[in-house]
């Protein structure tokens, strides 16, 4: 290949990103048909099929989604290429982060950390698929639970460092309107109990329930995956969550959700969320200022709780 069609490639990931043609077009500022002409010509140069396509959807093909990959990572690389040389010299810091942390705690809280930090630009992804340091993807990723150990033993040979985020109390949550009937432990028996799949053991109903001398029921209401669905669904009244309080904070704020047995019960207090990163981001301005903005919202110290977690 003579040269790298950029044009192309950065129209291709416009699509896969929006789903389709018409609705990267309206991203791009083109037409669907240029849009399509483009993606069509990248498919000819590469001579691969990047979509399939039929009447009612079109998705990524292993091709594809193999390309996307590598288009995100080029993309990343260039942009902190630029801002190295540029006068401006613009930070950027990529960050990958456990879902309903991102969602409930992180990205709330970014307009006010952005607008103390103007020179500094931030890239958030959220998934359960924790980065491999080594591919140079993220700087930094905020894990869920004990999954930190694993996200370690995976970037080797890179040393990585994992940070506890501090105490987390997690403790049954619902709309007001079912809190007046819940007094005791034993009340939430005849409730509704909101199940989250994607909890360690110890942030779970029947732990909750030994904890407070109670016998657990069997597992019986709704079930989510995402700690952000599960307060979602409380808040409008599906039944009863087990959840972090840290992750409820503006529904709790708001009055959307309470805790109906406050000073009643024995909650749960676990640390539940790590920071990892490779040894070597300790040299980075921007991650200093974000560690220490970090430090400061959480109302933690994390110079006292750093753990090399691997070599």
């Amino acid at each position: 290949m003579n040269h790298l069609p950029l044009n192309g490639l950065r129209v291709f990931a416009a699509a896969a990103r929006a789903g389709s043609f018409r609705a990267a077009a309206e991203l791009l500022g083109l037409t669907p048909s240029a849009v399509s002409h483009a993606v069509r010509g990248l498919e000819a140069t590469l001579q691969t099929t990047l979509f399939q396509r039929d009447a009612r959807a079109m998705t990524l093909t292993a091709q594809g989604e193999t390309l996307l990959h590598h288009v995100h990572q080029g993309l990343d690389a260039l942009q902190r290429g630029v801002s190295a040389v540029s006068g401006r010299k613009r930070m950027l810091l990529r960050l990958h982060s456990a879902p309903s942390f991102a969602a409930q705690w992180l990205v709330p809280r970014l307009p006010r950390f952005l607008a103390e930090h103007s020179d500094l630009e931030v890239h958030v992804a959220a998934s359960t698929a924790y980065t491999r340091f080594g591919s140079d993807e993220f700087d930094a990723d905020i894990i869920y639970g004990s999954a930190w150990a694993e996200a370690c033993a995976r970037s080797r040979p890179v040393r990585i460092v994992a940070l506890p985020l501090g105490e987390e109390v997690v403790t049954p949550l619902c709309s007001p309107a079912l809190a007046a009937r819940i007094t005791t432990p034993s009340a939430l028996l005849s409730e509704v109990l909101i199940e989250s799949d994607n909890k360690s053991s110890e942030a779970r109903w029947p732990s909750w329930f030994h904890a407070n001398g109670v016998e657990a029921p069997e597992p019986r209401g709704p079930r989510f995956d995402r700690s952000f669905l599960s307060l979602s669904a409380a808040s409008d009244g599906l039944g009863v969550a087990l959840e972090s309080t840290r992750l409820a904070e503006r529904e709790l704020a708001g009055g959307r959700l309470v805790r109906p047995l406050l000073g009643t019960c024995e909650d749960v207090r676990y640390v539940g969320h790590w920071l990892t990163f490779p040894h070597s981001e300790f040299c980075r301005r921007e991650f200093a200022i974000f560690t220490n903005w970090l430090a400061s919202e959480l109302q933690i110290d994390l110079e006292v709780a750093r753990l090399p977690a691997s070599g």
